[in-house]
């Protein structure tokens, strides 16, 4: 479900606007999500998402069937994922994480995918109610990150 007032606030953020986005430094292979999002989700994802202010951290842009996630005050990327139409929807074939240590801060692969997943219900669809976000609130408990 979208938070209220959601779309008033999202900024649509085709590829033009964003400048000194950075590539990955060091590519890590992650499992990708095993979920499915819907047409009309993909329609949405595929707009991206840019930074509003300084408490969004987060750039996200689509291009073609590639959905790329960067650090909104520094333009780093951090996660690139490759997506494809199946039965149902979209799903994420294949996603890389960034790896270089002094860039990033990677946890293991099953928090790295879990962030993928919620952070693309969170930033680009609005929707923090979502599995994605309690099993990576779960994850963190684990991990002794809350």
């Amino acid at each position: 479900m979208l938070h209220a007032g959601w779309r008033e606030r999202r900024v649509h953020a085709p590829r033009d606007d964003f400048d000194g986005l950075r590539a990955l430094i060091v590519a890590e292979a992650i499992p990708p999500p095993g979920r499915i999002w819907s047409d009309a989700d993909w329609r949405v994802i595929g707009q991206g998402h840019k930074s509003g202010d300084m408490d969004d951290k987060w750039h996200a842009l689509v291009v073609e069937d590639r959905l790329y996630l960067h650090r909104s005050w520094t333009g780093r990327g951090s996660y690139e994922a490759q997506l494809v139409r199946v039965p149902g929807g979209w799903r994420i074939v294949a996603a890389v994480v960034e790896g270089d240590g002094s860039s990033y801060r990677r946890h293991d692969d099953a928090y790295e995918t879990a962030l993928l997943e919620a952070l693309t219900d969170g930033k680009l669809l609005g929707a923090h109610d979502r599995p994605s976000h309690e099993r990576l609130a779960r994850i963190r408990a684990e991990l002794g990150m809350t």
